[in-house]
């Protein structure tokens, strides 16, 4: 995939539902989890506790064990039965709190501007190279692909989901910035060595300065928000979102030059070998480099070591750049997709799905630290930090009065983050954590009072 050839191969709401933890007691005088820590010690393998005493089917609904909603007492008036009741308090969502500082969490409002002059520069060469229809046609055909890699890594990003503000900067880090920056090195290359053949800018030049240009915007992110880059998971995400972006822009080069070459026919082609065959490519590649400065980050390595780390997974990116450009020059392509590269994605799928097993486990570890200290319940922990629990605290909440899933939404986010915040406090790395955790508990225990409200 390059800017400087053509070598890329594949160019109603639930009834009622008793609760789904046994009602919290509040510590007399609760502590917080004693620090530092030696290290990380997981929990057992965390599973989703079934309460005692509940009713195993919803055959029967019955009222929570936090207390009846009404309040009833009989009084007779002649021969007439009245039952009167205290109205129950409005139920709100969770009130004003303190919110963990978003220092270090946000992409740099500078960044975007620099971005925003880079953008002015591609729209008028697309503009000059391929007329603005063409370029039109280009840029609505690339939303398909880019769409479908969102949607992918909004799945594999809802246990923790990022700030919108890095969201939206690696998309357009890749889309813009990297995207620049392979034009530039294609046209200085141009200029000194002249023209090169396509199989040498598919199979070198691009894996070198696409990869590289991609990964520096993961290693800038980690750099501008270290705060919100707390691992692999959060490295991959940023990667594919990076390379997301940049496969964007990449696509509507070349659909165009489809279109423009070739006509519809062509461009039919094209589209269904890069847009639908091959859309997570990119992503994949960089991905690599994202988990590697994950890594680095989950350590709580410093921004030297995690430019080391960054650059042992951005040797893994450009072999497999190269290896998926290069399937197009060596035999038969759509023999080696199906033998080679869809194999690759299988395995990329399999290390996501083991990752978000891991952060999940560690999410249990650092919430039964609070456990153990009076924060939180068993019960709680294993409905929080575990994908069967979450969702048993969601169709519950959607039989409270109300319907009360936002707040067990929040309820559930908060917790997550407070778990990654007291990671980097035993970690040290951070040291707004104690801050942060402070504002998280505060939120946490506002949320359970407005889930059980009567």
């Amino acid at each position: 995939m390059s800017f400087g050839g053509h070598g890329d191969p594949a160019a109603q709401r639930p009834a009622p539902q008793a609760s789904p933890y046994a009602p919290p007691v509040a510590p007399a005088s609760p502590q917080y989890p004693q620090q530092p820590y030696a290290q990380p010690q997981y929990a057992q393998q965390p599973q989703f506790v079934q309460p005692q005493g509940y009713p195993q089917t919803a055959s029967t609904p019955v009222a929570p064990v936090y207390g009846s909603v009404l309040a009833q007492r009989p009084e007779h008036h002649g021969a007439v039965a009245y039952t009167t009741y205290t109205p129950p308090a409005p139920v709100q969502a969770v009130p004003a709190l303190p919110v963990p500082s978003a220092k270090g969490r946000h992409a740099s409002v500078w960044a975007f501007g620099v971005l925003g002059f880079v953008l002015l520069g591609l729209i008028a060469y697309f503009v000059w190279a391929l007329g603005p229809a063409a370029s039109m046609i280009g840029m609505v055909l690339a939303l398909v692909p880019l769409a479908i890699v969102f949607f992918g890594v909004f799945f594999i990003d809802r246990w923790e989901p990022e700030p919108r503000s890095l969201i939206v900067f690696a998309i357009a880090w890749g889309a813009i910035a990297a995207v620049g920056l392979a034009l530039l090195v294609d046209l200085l290359l141009t200029l000194l060595l002249g023209r090169r053949g396509d199989d040498l800018t598919a199979v070198i030049q691009a894996p070198l300065v696409e990869e590289l240009a991609k990964g520096l915007g993961v290693f800038l992110i980690f750099l501008m928000a270290r705060r919100s880059f707390d691992g692999p998971i959060d490295g991959i995400v940023y990667g594919a979102l990076v390379g997301a972006g940049f496969a964007f822009t990449e696509n509507i080069q070349y659909f165009a030059i489809s279109l423009i070459e070739g006509g519809a026919g062509d461009l039919t082609v094209t589209f269904v070998l890069r847009g639908l065959m091959s859309p997570f490519a990119h992503a994949m590649f960089t991905s690599v480099t994202g988990f590697a400065i994950g890594l680095a980050a989950r350590r709580g390595a410093s921004a030297a070591r995690a430019l080391g780390f960054g650059a042992v997974g951005l040797l893994g990116a450009m072999a497999l750049h190269a290896l998926w450009n290069g399937s197009s020059s060596i035999g038969n392509f759509f023999v080696l997709y199906i033998v080679l590269q869809v194999p690759l994605f299988v395995g990329f799928i399999v290390v996501i799905i083991l990752l978000r097993k891991e952060e999940s486990r560690l999410t249990y570890a650092r919430l039964s630290d609070y456990a153990a200290a009076g924060w939180f319940t068993p019960q709680e922990v294993s409905m929080l930090a575990t994908p069967a629990g979450r969702r048993a605290g969601l169709q519950w909440a959607a039989g409270l009065r109300g319907d009360r899933r936002p707040i067990m939404r929040g309820f559930i986010k908060d917790a997550t983050t407070l778990a990654s915040v007291r990671q980097r406090i035993i970690t040290g790395r951070d040291p707004l954590a104690a801050q942060d955790e402070q504002a998280l508990l505060h939120r946490t225990h506002a949320a359970r009072d407005a889930l059980l409200a009567m």
